[in-house]
């Protein structure tokens, strides 16, 4: 017999998987059992309903969702086939597409084909910016952001660019799509959308077709979504949504929390039930997780409980620096293998991949291993690393043209691409060289450009006799380069302190080497060892786990680290308006929700030399942070307090 057949269910989950007809709302707490209820619904609609598995919707978010949530109801049923349609909302809005339209595969865009068109606009539209990753990604997501929300472009202002360039690539992409007769994910929901407002008929053909319709993860939609989903749905209306408000952590990706509060409101003949019973977390965990996520004042209230034991009380450890922080969790995963305790029982979560980088380098300092659910972070891979590198290769006397090219304008010299042509060399079988002689020679006409090149060559000089770290901060600041930054940060409407996050990190990871050669050594086996460490984890999954916040949702661990709690990484420093702050206390929640035994709560006192401050969640927890800085405890490298 199937494992979710020996369950004994609680009342409420009985009274959602018993329900056949009309709309309801299912709010499911944390490892409240959500998806055994929506596989054993479906399996009671048939069996007990007697509707045509032919008629019924399930959809959620992810083709790994969809694939496990039909795998269980294969298990569930005891059959390896079914006429229910699981899928994902692109899934299911590209299937309808293909019918109506004959689309084939040759239509969707690929993410490479994508990311060409993009750099290719960019290198048009905004040609510095056309090599950084960031930039792409950022322009990428924002063209999301205004389809998935039906946003006209003349009303759209960009938070990554100026708005005439934002525009111009945005009309670009959808030009160049239109021509190559191509779908990008977002236009699977557009072109649906737009099909069922302008064809009644082929609308009618699907509602008679999906009769019944559940949503997972419903706190995740979209405005678009839901409006394609109602169209759908009507006029029976069969819609049965599952979720949790206070789980809703994707507004980067569209997701409107809201759309589930207003449920209610849009169906007042709902139906409500809340699975509020925990079978994940200890009582400590879930207590204190609640007592945070209250804060929210955009949410349905409940209360959850759980059959758990009390557990341990949550901890929470202060230490001086991120090494610090890394290093406790080395000592505590060596503990643990000591004891013969499995590594895979632990995750270790943050706000941000770049949370993660002396972490990471830690573990595979000391042979821990890890598997990281993103890609490996690598500092040295951003673009203002490269400008740093090129800095001190030029430096050193090698003035190959790549290097020069990427940097003669940063900060702005005015330099022109034609001058460095005019200055170019090239000996057999070497790379192309500039030559700042001949480059004071294409400029002898303008004196002024000729005295920015000689001083440039006085930079370049002193650069190449100084150990990175002091070349770095001579760099910042007798070249100018932190005011090109802000420059920069300025064109791409971003925080300054961004970039000089990044900076900083940067120069902090040549503290202690001696010379440029040897922070290139050290950056290229670094690089290596990063690989070596994807390859091992792509064939075998083992070690502590690693994920941002974001990643962890629906995940579940005996052990859980969140590092970094604090001000500006956990709230995260965009976090200014309440909207924001409300999701980053959810972000949080799911976080510490995926604790079923330990949570463990690790911040630090200071980094790159300036001082951090304790997240406000923590004091919303109870969690009492003044005690915690008055018991240090040497060992551990910090102090520890608990709830």
């Amino acid at each position: 017999m199937p494992e979710e057949k020996k369950i004994v269910r609680n009342p409420s989950q009985k009274r959602a998987i018993a329900h056949l007809q009309g709309p309801m709302m299912v709010l499911a707490g944390p490892g409240s059992g959500k998806t055994s209820v929506i596989v054993e619904r479906t399996a009671y609609m048939i069996r007990e309903g007697g509707i045509d598995p032919g008629n019924i919707l399930v959809v959620t978010f992810s083709n790994a969702a969809a694939r496990e949530m039909k795998e269980r109801f294969q298990r569930f049923i005891g059959s390896t086939s079914s006429e229910v349609t699981f899928g994902t909302f692109h899934g299911i809005f590209y299937g309808i597409l293909k019918h109506a339209y004959g689309y084939g595969s040759e239509n969707i865009l690929s993410g490479e084909e994508k990311n060409a068109i993009l750099k290719e606009l960019a290198n048009e539209y905004a040609p510095d910016q056309a090599q950084e990753k960031d930039f792409l990604d950022d322009i990428a997501r924002e063209i999301s952001q205004v389809k998935s929300d039906r946003i006209q472009l003349a009303y759209y202002h960009s938070v990554s660019c100026s708005d005439e360039v934002f525009a111009s690539m945005a009309r670009g992409y959808a030009r160049i799509l239109q021509s190559r007769r191509k779908l990008d994910f977002d236009d699977m929901l557009v072109g649906c959308y737009e099909l069922f407002r302008r064809r009644e008929d082929i609308l009618s053909l699907w509602q008679k077709k999906f009769t019944y319709i559940l949503v997972d993860e419903f706190q995740d939609i979209n405005p678009l979504q839901y409006d394609i989903v109602r169209m759908l749905a009507a006029p029976l209306n069969n819609l049965f949504i599952v979720g949790d408000d206070d789980q809703s952590i994707y507004h980067f990706r569209g997701a409107r929390p809201e759309l589930m509060l207003h449920f209610p409101k849009d169906y007042p003949s709902c139906e409500t039930v809340l699975l509020d019973v925990n079978y994940r977390c200890t009582q400590n965990i879930l207590q204190t997780a609640m007592d945070v996520v209250r804060h929210n004042k955009k949410r349905f209230d409940k209360n959850l409980s759980t059959p758990n034991p009390e557990g341990k009380p949550v901890g929470v450890r202060f230490f001086s620096t991120p090494r610090e922080e890394s290093l406790q969790i080395v000592r505590d995963c060596k503990a643990m293998l000591e004891r013969g305790e499995k590594l895979e029982d632990v995750a270790v979560l943050f706000r941000t991949n770049q949370e993660a980088e002396s972490l990471v380098s830690t573990l595979m300092e000391y042979q821990i291993p890890f598997t990281m659910k993103e890609k490996l972070p690598n500092l040295f891979s951003h673009w203002i690393a490269r400008n740093i590198l090129s800095y001190l290769s030029l430096a050193s006397g090698q003035m190959d043209r790549g290097a020069f090219l990427e940097v003669m304008n940063r900060p702005n010299r005015y330099i022109s691409r034609e001058a460095v042509s005019f200055a170019s060399t090239r000996a057999s079988g070497q790379k192309t060289q500039v030559s700042l002689d001949l480059l004071k020679a294409f400029y002898r006409e303008k004196p002024w450009m000729a005295e920015r090149i000689e001083q440039m060559k006085q930079h370049l000089a002193m650069l190449g006799s100084l150990a990175p770290y002091a070349a770095i901060t001579y760099l910042r600041k007798a070249m100018g380069y932190e005011e090109y930054l802000d420059e920069y940060a300025q064109f791409r409407r971003m925080r300054p302190e961004e970039l000089l996050d990044v900076l900083n990190r940067i120069q902090d990871s040549a503290r202690s080497i001696p010379t440029a050669r040897a922070w290139e050594k050290h950056i290229e086996e670094y690089t290596i060892a990063l690989k070596e460490q994807a390859k091992r984890q792509q064939a075998r999954t083992e070690g502590v786990a690693l994920s941002t916040l974001h990643a962890s949702k629906g995940l579940e661990y005996k052990k859980v680290y969140i590092i970094n709690v604090n001000e500006e990484s956990i709230p995260y420093k965009k976090a200014v308006l309440p909207e924001a702050m409300e999701e980053e206390r959810r972000l949080f929640y799911v976080g510490m929700t995926r604790a079923k035994e330990e949570l463990l709560l690790f911040l630090v006192r200071k980094q790159y030399e300036s001082p951090r401050q304790p997240s406000r969640f923590l004091l919303e927890a109870g969690m009492n942070t003044a005690k915690g800085s008055r018991n240090h405890t040497a060992d551990s490298g910090g102090a520890e307090c608990q709830t």
